[in-house]
């Protein structure tokens, strides 16, 4: 009589436990938490099944229970299971907090490989390439509709920022409340910030760094 053919990897072993102990096992939906020693119960129970080695039965065990699923039914208060789903031992606080720590280590290093083997697909993506004249030339540069090429544009200097001598009151200044600057003079210098006057009236506090000097100082 022929020998029955061993399994080869954890994910027949697992199903196979599945289908073996039902009320332990399972291969989908919410798991259950198992008793705490259920290897030495499993190795007796299949002592005489020659188709699964202790050695892939501990890999098994140790794969099914480092599983996302598994590792979500390890809550503080639930009650492990054995082999024939009675109810073994509760779940305490350490255990729990550790199985939660598990999971989001594993959920990081998960995120963390999508990304970087998303990068190095787009990483692979060719450039598009341009299109060519009839002549086979490539055609020439254009710059944006109503701008000048970079090269003929007038290099603008950035304001000045203020200096000690700069930060009285009556200097001219433009602070950056939003998107544009905006016209202000210095009211006040104190050792908590500076006040400046907007053009519309309005008094703000603000530091030097979001100060730069106009081009002229307002009497």
């Amino acid at each position: 009589m022929e020998s029955p053919e061993k399994f080869s990897n954890s994910k027949d072993v697992i199903a196979f436990l599945a289908e073996s102990f039902p009320n332990c096992f399972s291969t989908e939906g919410e798991a259950r938490p198992l008793k705490i020693g259920i290897f030495q119960d499993l190795a007796a129970r299949l002592e005489n099944d020659e188709r699964i080695s202790k050695t892939l039965l501990r890999s098994t065990l140790r794969h099914y229970t480092n599983s996302w699923r598994y590792l979500h039914s390890i809550k503080e208060g639930a009650y492990r299971v054995d082999l024939d789903g009675n109810q073994d031992a509760q779940i305490e606080k350490e255990h729990a907090d550790h199985a939660k720590l598990q999971l989001d280590e594993s959920k990081a290093k998960a995120a963390e490989k999508r990304k970087a083997k998303q990068k190095a697909q787009g990483d692979k993506r060719p450039a598009p390439k341009k299109p060519r004249t009839e002549g086979g030339n490539l055609p020439p540069q254009r710059g944006k509709k109503g701008t000048k090429p970079k090269s003929d544009r007038p290099i603008k200097t950035p304001p000045a920022k203020l200096t000690e001598s700069d930060i009285q009151e009556g200097t001219a200044v433009t602070v950056k409340l939003g998107k544009a600057p905006m016209h202000a003079v210095i009211t006040d210098v104190s050792k908590d910030g500076i006040h400046v006057q907007l053009d519309s009236g309005m008094v703000v506090k603000v530091s030097a760094d979001a100060l730069r000097l106009a081009n002229s100082k307002r009497s």
